[in-house]
């Protein structure tokens, strides 16, 4: 039976890309009739990566996951050491990000493009990095791992509770900014108007 944590951290990684692939359909339709729900609802969707991602689901890949596989499996260091300069970036990342969209939305539409650009660039890097973790990282995680390391790396990894991958109760803080994604990103993202 595989770990707790791989099936948690697999959630996460399927919440994360539909978040941001939903993020670069938002920025493709662009404002339309509404765009103080537009900005609202991309506002969210970036400052979710930034408080969940960045500040929950990295940081225990970086200390509790990937040194244990960089020392039992050397020939993934390099690997990791990308992985972990990518986590390090992250926050910087998104931030930047949120600064395009504000200029944008407070600019006009001269700044649509900085945005659409940049935000296209960070979900390819995104989904890429995920994609790494997965296919390379946890399956060499599996076969060198103990029963140990997994205990502790799985007690990590049951405290997240990503309210975006429904399998857990939303946590009140959380509650409400997946409420007015959901509801206010438009048809088919979300339940908004279109």
């Amino acid at each position: 039976m595989e770990p707790s944590s791989i099936h948690i951290i697999r959630d996460e990684h399927t919440a994360l890309a539909a978040m941001l692939r939903s993020l670069g359909m938002m920025v493709d339709r662009g404002p339309g009739a509404h765009p103080q729900n537009f900005f609202d609802v991309l506002r969210s969707m970036l400052f979710y990566i930034d408080e969940f991602p960045e500040r929950l689901h990295h940081p225990k890949e970086t200390e509790l996951l990937f040194p244990k596989v960089a020392e039992r499996v050397p020939e993934t260091a390099a690997l990791i050491a990308q992985l972990d300069k990518e986590h390090e970036l992250g926050e910087s990342n998104v931030r930047k990000l949120q600064h395009l969209l504000l200029a944008w939305e407070l600019l006009g539409e001269s700044r649509r493009e900085p945005f659409a650009v940049a935000a296209k660039r960070y979900l390819g890097f995104y989904l890429e990095h995920m994609r790494l973790e997965e296919n390379v990282i946890l399956p060499a995680a599996l076969k060198v791992l103990s029963v140990e390391d997994w205990k502790e790396i799985d007690a990590a990894f049951e405290t997240n509770c990503d309210p975006l991958t429904g399998k857990y109760p939303l946590d009140p803080v959380f509650e409400q900014l997946f409420t007015r994604i959901v509801n206010h990103a438009p048809a088919p993202i979300g339940l908004g108007e279109d």
